[in-house]
């Protein structure tokens, strides 16, 4: 089924030197942008992440040291990657807890300030475990009856995830074929931040989801315990969380 987009699509992948959002880095991104006509534009981009690759991450996506050594850092490129999916929004396979997340941090650490909690995002991953329960791999041949021979190859997962969402609001008359509905079908929380140390009660209040403070507001916490703040920002929380933290302390500090 052809997607109702009403904003373009970048529907992407990351291979990565691991999986901790706060300091791995990545070294490569795939994506495919597709425009509300059905016009479609892929990217690919190998980028040296400036520290080893270990080789259990390169067993696993068959990039090397060697590979990235004379290609762009992150911050070479973040312009180029900005400017690609400005007014878009994502979607990946696992995107919303790492793709996203990870995206985010490389973005802040490289001075491009951008806040991608407008955006909307989808999960395909999600969708696919909320309705079969399997991997990308058995949900491309589930879903598109194709071997995914190519699997853990960014381009290919990025192929194959597109895919996978078309073929899903084939099978399932229930999910409608609109963006927002999608965003909201395959949202994990109600995340504030995207590591999902704060979130949102059923209030719409902000409140920590972590630690000795979890479930109590941030802006009581911060009130009664002065040095909670500080100690986050110099501890290793992902960057996205304390530019979050910061902005609802200054908020409440206008106030």
């Amino acid at each position: 089924m052809k997607l109702n987009l009403k904003n373009p699509l970048i529907v992407f992948d990351l291979e990565t030197t691991g999986t901790d959002i706060v300091t791995d880095r990545i070294v490569e991104i795939s994506y495919l942008k597709v425009y509300p006509n059905g016009r479609e534009e892929s990217k690919t981009i190998l980028i040296n992440p400036e520290i080893p690759i270990p080789e259990t991450a390169s067993a696993i996506h068959g990039i090397y040291d060697k590979d990235v050594a004379g290609c762009p850092t992150f911050k070479e490129v973040a312009k180029e990657i900005m400017r690609d999916i400005e007014g878009c929004d994502l979607a990946g396979f696992n995107s919303n807890r790492f793709d996203i997340p990870l995206l985010a941090e490389e973005l802040l650490r490289a001075d491009v300030d951008v806040d991608l909690m407008r955006r909307k995002f989808v999960d395909v991953q999600v969708i696919f475990h909320k309705m079969e329960q399997r991997t990308l791999k058995a949900a491309y041949k589930f879903y598109c009856d194709k071997e995914l021979d190519n699997a853990h190859s960014a381009e290919a997962d990025v192929k194959a995830t597109y895919e996978v969402l078309q073929a899903q609001l084939d099978r399932y008359p229930e999910l409608k074929n609109d963006i927002e509905f999608l965003s909201k079908f395959s949202a994990h929380t109600n995340n504030v931040d995207f590591a999902g140390r704060i979130v949102y009660n059923d209030k719409g209040e902000e409140v920590f989801n972590f630690g000795k403070y979890k479930g109590q507001k941030v802006t009581d916490v911060l009130n009664k315990d002065i040095g909670y703040y500080g100690w986050i920002m110099n501890s290793d929380f992902a960057l996205h969380t304390k530019k979050v933290l910061t902005g609802i302390k200054l908020r409440d500090f206008q106030k």
